[in-house]
């Protein structure tokens, strides 16, 4: 939605009812992925796509109905191989798309995402059509309930798009959440074999993974296909001049004092979400004693996961990563890192603010 900030903006001034078509789902080959709209005023006129051409006269018709009824409406489109004339996409895939009126209750949500420059997301009721933004450590609107929106945090976190489920039975509810941010970094510093395979997990979870070594010879595209970008610099200065946020992860595994102290030193007074070090406990005593003497405070110190990972009687490369990940993902949500057979309560801890 964000693509039609300008025209919204001037729609929303005028306080014009509209009706929005927002593709929610993709199957198979599909010109616009989910979050693209179309949005139709009262006086007929059309902002946006969702199809490229191929089913946007019957999303207006619909457009039109829904200004009409106010109700909201779902709809599949898809190529028909029974009849070549229906109205479908000719690339072979489907689009599902909900069709909504938005309201001056909508248009506050809606007005929020479209005010900031901060990661956000816009959710989006599927029965209803009621909407909320919802950023970091804010909301607009009051549609939804502490465990839809710890949810769609959860989702905003790591920029995801798309279609939930939350809560069951009376208290179920279908959501379209539409998040609008950059992936949250990893930055992996040392190249190692130990970072490849935490670059590949990092992946997996989300996270736009960085790999940072001092050594050109080792921090190669080659030894690390799976990176979004390598640097070789050296870490300290690096990091002090590279872009961190809230979310961002830092995992040292140089392991080696010469590169983690002045690093550490960066790194701890840094407001990101994570600083894990790898090394043994001796290493580990070492560098505490170091980062002291450089003038690193205990509460900075409290911050640091060193040795790194989770205590998961971790031996390879690979298995080390999964510990490591564990350990992010136990001190971003809010777990205990304890096998849930030993503890009680709910298992998603929906309340937590999410790191």
């Amino acid at each position: 939605m964000r693509d039609l900030t300008a025209e919204l903006r001037e729609w929303h001034a005028a306080e014009k009812d509209y009706a929005v078509a927002t593709v929610i789902g993709v199957t198979g080959s599909a010109p616009r992925p989910p979050g693209a709209a179309l949005a139709v005023d009262a006086d007929g006129i059309v902002i946006g796509s969702i199809s490229g051409g191929c089913v946007e006269g019957a999303v207006y018709e619909l457009c039109r109905e829904v200004l009409r009824t106010g109700q909201p409406v779902r709809e599949t489109f898809g190529y028909s191989d029974d009849d070549a004339f229906a109205v479908g996409l000719t690339c072979g895939g489907k689009l599902e798309v909900f069709v909504q009126r938005i309201t001056a209750a909508e248009r506050v949500a809606i007005e929020a995402i479209l005010r900031t420059d901060e990661a956000v997301a816009l959710v989006r009721d599927l029965q209803t059509g009621a909407a909320m933004a919802i950023g970091s450590w804010w909301t607009v609107g009051d549609a939804f309930d502490e465990v839809v929106v710890a949810e769609a945090r959860a989702m905003l976190d790591i920029g995801a798009t798309g279609v939930r489920e939350i809560g069951c039975g009376a208290g179920e509810v279908m959501v379209f959440v539409e998040s609008y941010v950059p992936p949250p970094r990893m930055i992996v510093f040392g190249a190692i074999d130990f970072a490849a395979a935490v670059t590949r997990i990092g992946r997996f979870l989300g996270y736009h993974v960085t790999v940072c070594d001092a050594r050109p010879v080792f921090a190669t595209r080659a030894r690390f296909p799976d990176a979004d970008e390598i640097v070789v610099q050296w870490p300290d200065r690096y990091l002090a001049r590279t872009q961190v946020d809230a979310r961002t992860v830092l995992c040292v595994l140089t392991h080696d004092a010469k590169f983690d102290i002045p690093l550490l030193e960066v790194a701890l007074r840094l407001p990101v979400a994570y600083v894990g070090a790898m090394g043994s406990r001796r290493t580990h005593e070492d560098r505490m004693a170091g980062l002291r003497a450089a003038g690193v405070t205990e509460s900075e110190l409290a911050q640091l996961h060193s040795p790194i990972g989770l205590d998961l009687g971790a031996r390879t490369a690979e298995e080390t990563a999964v510990s490591i990940a564990a350990e992010i993902v136990a001190v971003r949500r809010g777990g205990s890192a304890q096998p849930l057979t030993a503890t009680g309560g709910p298992i998603h801890r929906d309340l937590l603010p999410v790191r």
